[in-house]
C-alpha cells in the first residue's frame, strides 16, 4: 500500500459508467488505496464527510491533515479536528427566508455604499426556498376551511411574498417553492433531495457526490432518512453557506443506534420516534451525529426513517441518518424521481462503500446503545417537552400529576361554562387537537391510521367534542390524493379533521385563536387546558398561549382524544363514549390493524401522485401567479412597510474592521434558567396589543386583527427586537414571580419590559449581559434569537451550556457566548441583577474556546471574579467575531475580492 505523501494523490478523481451515461467521482477506495487504509468500517455519515474532504481538498481550506484526521476517526472513535464543510445546498422555509433575503438585500445595498457592484451578491450554492410556515388556523371544521384559510393567508403575506418573488426574479440560483406546496422537509423527502448530487465542471465532466445540505429549520434532518446528510443552522449561518464560505466544524462524535426486530401490532412510528427521542436525550447526543444501523432497519419503511430522523432537535443530535439501501431505491422510484438517477445512486452507494444490505459491515462508533422496536409501547410526550414520553396507559395518572404540581391547592375540577353553549369547559380538557407537522404528515402509515381511525368512530357513532378545535394540515399534496382514493376523507371531516391548509400550523404557533367563548372560558377560569399535536415541539407558550399543557401522539392517538375530549381519561381502559347503540365504545374497539392500514396504503397510494403533484412545484397558485413585484438589482424599500425593512447590521460598515474590545461597565437584562429555548428569546407566536411590538404597530396604522404573527414579521427589525424575550412563559429571574418579557431598570429600580430597559440602557450608553442556566438556546434554528439579542445591545451571554445552532448564531452576529467553568452558575455566585459586570481578555488576542475573567461588582462595592471558557470555537468564528459577525465578514471578503472592485 502506498502512502500519502503529496498534493495529488488526495485527489482519487475516477469513473463510473451507469447505463448509457459516465460520471467523475472521488473515490473512497483510490482514498483507501492511496494510504488511508481499510475504511468500511466508518460511519456512513462520516464517509459523507470524508468524500467532501477529498472533493474540497486544495492544501488551504481542506489539507491533506483534514483527511487523514477523518480517516484517523477509527482508530480514536473522534476527534478534535476542525475541518471546513461545503454542503451541496441549502434549503429555506419563509419564517426564516425572508429574513435571510432581506440581508442579502441589505448586503447588496451595502456593497454600492463601498462602492461595489450589487450583483456581486447572489447565492453561489443552490437555495430552495418553500413557503409553508404562514398558513394558520383561523377557519376550520368545515369545508371550507382550507380555502378561508388560503385567502387570509395570501391578504396578511402579500406583501412578504411579492418580496420574495422579488427575490426569486432578482438573485441567481435561487428558487422559490410557492405557498400551499406543502412543509418544506417533506417537499425536499418527497421532491428536492436525489441522496445523490450532481454538477458540471470546468472540464466537462459530470460529477456525483453525495448530496448534503443545511436548512435554516432544525427539523432539516428529516431528510437523513433517506441518506442525505443535511442538519438545521440558524438563518446567518445558512446565508454564509449561500454565500460561498464552508461550514466550519468539528469531526463529529457518532453514536450507533442498533435497531432489532419490528414494531408489534398497534405501535406507530411515532411511539417509536418518542422513545428514541427519550433514550438518546438519556444518553446525551447534543452536538454528536446518531447513526442509525442493524437488522431492524429492515423493518422501517423510508417514511419511518424520515419520522425518527425529523426528530433529531428533539433528541438533541445534529442529525439522526439513515444509511442506503434497498429501501431508499424503492422510496425513489416510488415518488418519481428520475431513473437515470435513482439507478446512479444505487451504483454510486456501492461502489463508494455506502450500501447497506445484510452483508454490510457494521460500523465502527464512538458509543452505541440498543432498542428492540416489538418492545415500543403506545405513548405520548408533555405536557411541555418533546423528550418526557409518557405511556399511554400513564398518561391520565401523569396529567394529575402535573395539575397537581401546577395548581397546588386549588380544587381539582372547576366545570367553566362556555358562553351561549350548553356544555362547560374543565382542567385537562383538550382544547385542540391537530394532525400536524413534518413529523408525522410525512408518514402515510399513520394518516392512513389515522383515517381508519375516524371511519370505524363514525360508523360506531361517536362525534368529537365541540370543545375541541380540531384540524389536519398535511405535509404535502400528495396526503390528500391517498386519503381521498382510500376514501377516508369524508370520516375525518364528520369529525371535525378538516383540511386547512398544506404547511406548519399547530406545531410552529399558527394553531390560531381558540374560539372567543371556549378561550373566554379558558382565560377567566384559568383551566390547565390541553392541546394533542402529532407534531414535534410542544415548548412552554409555543402551541397557544392558552393552553398550558401540550401533548405530541400519533395522528390516530389525535383523533382519539378529539373524542375523549380530555386527558383525564385513560384511553386504555375507560370508554371514548357511546356508540349509536348505547354501549361503551373503546379506543381497542375502534384502533385499525396493521394489515388493514397496509391494505389500505397499497390501493390507495401511487407514484402517479407524487408524479403529477410535483409536475409543476415551483408554478403556485393563482394568487401566488398574480403578485405584482417590483424588479431590480436592489430592492425598493418602502418607508411605510411594517413587513420588511432595510435591517441595520451593516450601518455604519467600513472596508475594514475596527479593534474587538473588552465588556466594560455591563448590566444584566435577565437572569433565566435552564432549558431556556428560542421560542423564550425568540419572538414567536400571537403579538399581543399591549406589548412593545403591538404598540410599534398600532402606531403604524396597523389594526389587532392585522397583526399577523412574529413569524410573519421577520423581515421587520423593529417589531422582532420589540418582541425579544417578550414569552408570556419567559422568567426573568430579576423579576422573581413574574412571568412574561420583563425586567428591572436598576438605575430607577423600575420594572418595564425587557425591550424599553434595553433601549434605556443604550441611551445610557451601557452594555448588557444575560446570564443563564444548562441547554441555553435549545428548540427551533430561530435566527432571530440572536439578531434580536444584538440589536438589544447584549454583548455576551454566560450560560451553564448552549445549544449547537444558537451558541453559533450568537457568534454569527458578534455576540459573545460564554460558559461558566468549576460547577460555578449564577445560582452559586448569587446573582440578582444589581451587579456591574466586565468581561476581560478580548483585547489580549482572542483564541477558540479561551478563558476570559468575568468580574461581578456587588452593589454592596464586593468584588468577585471568575473565569469562563469563551465558546467562540473555531479560528473562522474568531474571524466572523472580529469583523462584527458573519454577513460583515463575506461581504468584505467579497468586496476585496478583484471582481467586486471593477
Amino acid at each position: 500500500m502506498s502512502t500519502i505523501t503529496g498534493h495529488d494523490t488526495l485527489k482519487p478523481r475516477r469513473s463510473l459508467s451507469v447505463g448509457s451515461k459516465s460520471y467523475d467521482y472521488f473515490s473512497l477506495k483510490a482514498a483507501e488505496e492511496a494510504g488511508l487504509g481499510d475504511l468500511s468500517r466508518l460511519p456512513y455519515s462520516l464517509k459523507v464527510l470524508l468524500e467532501n474532504l477529498l472533493r474540497f481538498e486544495d492544501g488551504r481550506t481542506v489539507s491533506v491533515d483534514d483527511v487523514k484526521a477523518a480517516a484517523q476517526w477509527l482508530v480514536d472513535r473522534r476527534s478534535d479536528r476542525e475541518i471546513a464543510y461545503r454542503p451541496a445546498r441549502v434549503l429555506m422555509q419563509d419564517f426564516t427566508g425572508v429574513p435571510a433575503v432581506c440581508d442579502l438585500a441589505a448586503m447588496r445595498e451595502a456593497m454600492v455604499g463601498l462602492g461595489g457592484k450589487p450583483e456581486r451578491i447572489n447565492p453561489l450554492t443552490a437555495v430552495d426556498l418553500v413557503i409553508d410556515h404562514s398558513v394558520m388556523v383561523d377557519y376550520f371544521g368545515g369545508p371550507d376551511a382550507f380555502q378561508k384559510n388560503v385567502d387570509v393567508e395570501f391578504q396578511r403575506n402579500g406583501e412578504r411574498y411579492a418580496f420574495l418573488r422579488w427575490g426569486q426574479k432578482a438573485f441567481n440560483n435561487f428558487r422559490v417553492v410557492p405557498p400551499g406546496t406543502g412543509i418544506c422537509h417533506q417537499v425536499n423527502v418527497e421532491y428536492l433531495a436525489q441522496t445523490v448530487w450532481t454538477d458540471g465542471d470546468q472540464t466537462g465532466a459530470t460529477v456525483a457526490y453525495p448530496d448534503t445540505l443545511v436548512g435554516t429549520d432544525s427539523h432539516t434532518t428529516m431528510v437523513n432518512g433517506l441518506g442525505v446528510l443535511g442538519w438545521g443552522v440558524g438563518g446567518i449561518e445558512a446565508e454564509a453557506a449561500m454565500l460561498g464560505q464552508p461550514i466550519s466544524m468539528l469531526i463529529p462524535e457518532v453514536i450507533g443506534f442498533r435497531l432489532t426486530g419490528k414494531l408489534k401490532e398497534g405501535a406507530t412510528a411515532t411511539d417509536l420516534v418518542l422513545t428514541v427521542t427519550q433514550m438518546l436525550r438519556k444518553k446525551g447526543v447534543v452536538g454528536k451525529f446518531v447513526e442509525f444501523y442493524g437488522p431492524g432497519l429492515d423493518a422501517l419503511t423510508l417514511a419511518d426513517r424520515a419520522t425518527i430522523a425529523n426528530m433529531a432537535p428533539e433528541y438533541g443530535a445534529t442529525c439522526g441518518i439513515f444509511p442506503i439501501d434497498a429501501e431508499t431505491i424503492r422510496f425513489l422510484n416510488f415518488t418519481g424521481r428520475d431513473a437515470d438517477r435513482v439507478a446512479l445512486v444505487e451504483a454510486y452507494a456501492k461502489a463508494q462503500g455506502m450500501w447497506r444490505d445484510a452483508n454490510s459491515p457494521e460500523p465502527v462508533f464512538t458509543d452505541t446503545l440498543e432498542l428492540d422496536l416489538n418492545s415500543v409501547e403506545s405513548s405520548l410526550a408533555g405536557p411541555k417537552r418533546p423528550q418526557d414520553r409518557v405511556l399511554l396507559s400513564n398518561a391520565k395518572t401523569e396529567f394529575e400529576g402535573v395539575f397537581a404540581k401546577d395548581y397546588a391547592g386549588k380544587p381539582a375540577s372547576n366545570p367553566a361554562k362556555v358562553a351561549g353553549e350548553d356544555f362547560t369547559v374543565d382542567h385537562g380538557d383538550v382544547v385542540i387537537a391537530a394532525i400536524t407537522s413534518c413529523t408525522n404528515t410525512s408518514n402515510p402509515n399513520v394518516l392512513v391510521a389515522a383515517g381508519l381511525l375516524a371511519k370505524k368512530a363514525v360508523e360506531a357513532g361517536l362525534a368529537t367534542k365541540p370543545w375541541v378545535k380540531t384540524s389536519l394540515a398535511p405535509g404535502s399534496q400528495v396526503v390528500t390524493d391517498y386519503l381521498n382514493a382510500a376514501g377516508l376523507t369524508p370520516f375525518l371531516d364528520k369529525l371535525g379533521f378538516n383540511l386547512v391548509g398544506y404547511g406548519c400550523t399547530t406545531c410552529i404557533g399558527n394553531s390560531g385563536p381558540l374560539p372567543d367563548a371556549i378561550g373566554a372560558a379558558v382565560d377567566a377560569n384559568d383551566l390547565l387546558a390541553c392541546s394533542v399535536l402529532s407534531g414535534n415541539r410542544n415548548f412552554e407558550g409555543r402551541v397557544n398561549p392558552q393552553v398550558k399543557a401540550n401533548y405530541l401522539a400519533s395522528p390516530p392517538l389525535v383523533v382519539a382524544y378529539a373524542l375523549a375530549g380530555t386527558l383525564r381519561k385513560d384511553l386504555t381502559t375507560e370508554p371514548l363514549g357511546k356508540g349509536k347503540d348505547g354501549k361503551d365504545v373503546f379506543l381497542k374497539d375502534i384502533w385499525p390493524s396493521s394489515a388493514e392500514i397496509e391494505d389500505a396504503i397499497s390501493k390507495s397510494l401511487t407514484p402517479e401522485m407524487y408524479r403529477s403533484r410535483y409536475a409543476n412545484v415551483f408554478l403556485g397558485p393563482q394568487q401566488w401567479q398574480s403578485i405584482e413585484t417590483a424588479t431590480g438589482l436592489t430592492y425598493k424599500w418602502e418607508d411605510d412597510s411594517t413587513y420588511v425593512k432595510l435591517p441595520p447590521i451593516f450601518e455604519g460598515m467600513t472596508t475594514t474592521p475596527g479593534a474587538v474590545h473588552d465588556v466594560k461597565k455591563a448590566r444584566p437584562l435577565a437572569i433565566l434558567g435552564d432549558s431556556i429555548t428560542t421560542d423564550h428569546i425568540s419572538p414567536a407566536g400571537s403579538i399581543k396589543k399591549t406589548s412593545p411590538a403591538g404598540t410599534y404597530l398600532i402606531g403604524h396604522g396597523v389594526e389587532p386583527v392585522d397583526f399577523n404573527g412574529y413569524g410573519a414579521r421577520r423581515g421587520n427589525h423593529e417589531v422582532m427586537m420589540r418582541g425579544t424575550f417578550a414569552n408570556i412563559r419567559i422568567k426573568n429571574e430579576m423579576v422573581p414571580g413574574v412571568e412574561g418579557g420583563v425586567t428591572k431598570y436598576i438605575p430607577t429600580g423600575d420594572v418595564m419590559s425587557i425591550y424599553d430597559a434595553a433601549m434605556k440602557y443604550q441611551a445610557d450608553g451601557t452594555p448588557l449581559v444575560v446570564f443563564a442556566g444548562q441547554e441555553y438556546g435549545t428548540g427551533s434554528s430561530r435566527d432571530w434569537a440572536a439578531k434580536g439579542t444584538r440589536l438589544l445591545g447584549v454583548r455576551a451571554v454566560v450560560a451553564e451550556s448552549f445549544e449547537r445552532i444558537h451558541r453559533s448564531n450568537l457568534v454569527g452576529m458578534g455576540v459573545l457566548p460564554l460558559q461558566f467553568k468549576d460547577g460555578a452558575s449564577r445560582k452559586t455566585l448569587g446573582l440578582d441583577g444589581t451587579e456591574v459586570i466586565d468581561i476581560t481578555g478580548v483585547e489580549a488576542g482572542l483564541k477558540p474556546r479561551m478563558d476570559l475573567t468575568l468580574t461581578i461588582t456587588r452593589a454592596d462595592g464586593k468584588v468577585d471574579t471568575v473565569p469562563v471558557l469563551c465558546r467562540i470555537d473555531t479560528l473562522d468564528e474568531v474571524d466572523y467575531f472580529k469583523h462584527g459577525g458573519i454577513l460583515q465578514y463575506v461581504l468584505r471578503n467579497m468586496l476585496n475580492q478583484p471582481q467586486a472592485a471593477e
